[in-house]
């Protein structure tokens, strides 16, 4: 009797515990789609806003506003701190440098000014370069949530995809994506790269175990 007992405490205590974990485990998961919902939802009212103020339309392949020869003039008057000449806007108190549309992996998201661990929880950020659209290689990075935000999905993109960049003088610039690569978390040879006087972009993110870092690089399509 009194070992059935003890084992009966035992089970009970186990069962506890494995509800406990259980609850524990949902709750998580329902904050974290939560959370994904409603920055989905922000995300979504902000960039409809910000070509609205800019006076682009919605994305299609023959929707492009600009090329690079048009952007001399632009290009010369931009500051060094990556904003181009236009309108300024602010997501969830971030600087927006410009916006990024990725038709495969259905990314359109603000591009922000600063990094940081809660810049990069809200969206993806500028982390090195000139600024979108101007000479040279700017560096977009994003993080791999493996839930199909921000740059999760940059493992399907190949060579030949576009990126679609806007920046805050309302330019919309199409990029063709013709390197993709994986490497060290530490390997930043890749960001001071020469891109011939053009704009070229690279996207960084890491691989779902975060050991290495996928990079893309795109440069303006002909």
């Amino acid at each position: 009797m009194f070992v059935d007992s003890k084992y009966s405490k035992v089970l009970t205590v186990l069962l506890i515990v494995v509800i406990v974990g259980i609850v524990g485990l949902l709750a998580f998961l329902g904050y974290e789609m939560y959370t994904k919902y409603f920055l989905e939802e922000d995300t979504q009212a902000f960039m409809d806003d910000y070509t609205n103020s800019l006076g682009i339309q919605p994305l299609e392949e023959n929707n492009v506003t600009g090329d690079f020869n048009s952007l001399l003039d632009v290009n010369a008057v931009t500051n060094a701190s990556g904003d181009s000449t236009g309108t300024e806007k602010k997501f969830k108190g971030f600087d927006v440098v410009g916006a990024i549309e990725i038709p495969k992996t259905n990314v359109n998201l603000p591009i922000l000014k600063q990094m940081g661990t809660k810049a990069m929880n809200t969206s993806v950020v500028m982390q090195y370069g000139p600024g979108p659209n101007q000479a040279g290689n700017t560096v977009i990075a994003g993080h791999n949530y493996r839930n199909g935000q921000f740059f999760s999905n940059n493992y399907k993109l190949e060579n030949g995809d576009t990126i679609y960049i806007t920046d805050n003088s309302g330019t919309r610039l199409k990029y063709v994506i013709y390197n993709k690569y994986e490497t060290t978390p530490e390997d930043a040879d890749y960001m001071d790269r020469d891109t011939g006087g053009k704009p070229e972009i690279s996207l960084t993110t890491c691989t779902d175990d975060s050991k290495a870092r996928i990079i893309i690089w795109a440069k303006l399509a002909e």
